[in-house]
């Protein structure tokens, strides 16, 4: 993972998601800040700028740091606070994370993995021959700990992830890919390759 910045909702995202999530949870007589009865029977609006969301961060999936084409159907839209903790929160741009399926599915409903939406740099680091991820040495307490959940949580060094991270790197050592490429298709290899100067 690498830190992501926020990029700008849509245009039409009020009309299209947040006004309609409102008045549908309103009728409902479910309050923004609450819990709602069945998070299942929330309607999905925010599908609505599913590729809005890809398109706003480049293809970047916020927590394996990696490119995915749209088209490969594996986007998923995240909800940092989940839907089932606060229903407000299920239509509010700022609370969406673009995702791959995968890490999705993992993270589900829990609040132990670390929001990489303003994380400080440097909070993981990449052994770029095994693709294994750890936390930062230098982290202690709580911090090493919320960071050793989110590698967790999310399978972070699953053998396919690991595998995938490896290979990324070694296609740049062997020539197959240029360090463009790698910067924008693995910006978390790129950046721990600069980090310790082999690029």
């Amino acid at each position: 993972m690498i830190p992501v910045s926020l990029q700008k909702e849509p245009r039409k995202f009020n009309t299209r998601v947040r006004q309609k999530g409102h008045a549908w949870l309103n009728a409902a007589g479910i309050a923004l800040n609450a819990p709602p009865p069945d998070p299942s029977k929330l309607p999905n609006y925010w599908t609505e700028t599913n590729f809005d969301l890809w398109e706003r961060y480049n293809g970047i999936c916020a927590y394996l740091a990696i490119f995915f084409e749209f088209a490969t159907g594996a986007s998923s839209t995240d909800h940092f606070v989940a839907k089932s903790k606060n229903a407000g929160m299920a239509y509010e741009w700022d609370n969406y994370r673009l995702s791959c399926l995968g890490p999705n599915r993992n993270k589900n409903k829990f609040d132990d993995v670390i929001d990489p939406m303003g994380m400080s740099a440097e909070v993981f680091f990449l052994n770029l021959s095994s693709g294994r991820i750890k936390p930062n040495p230098n982290l202690k307490g709580v911090q090493r700990k919320l960071a050793m959940a989110t590698i967790a949580r999310l399978d972070l060094n699953s053998a396919v992830n690991k595998k995938m991270r490896a290979k990324h790197y070694s296609n740049y050592v062997s020539g197959q890919v240029a360090v463009d490429y790698l910067k924008t298709h693995s910006p978390f290899v790129w950046y721990e390759a600069q980090r310790q100067n082999l690029l």
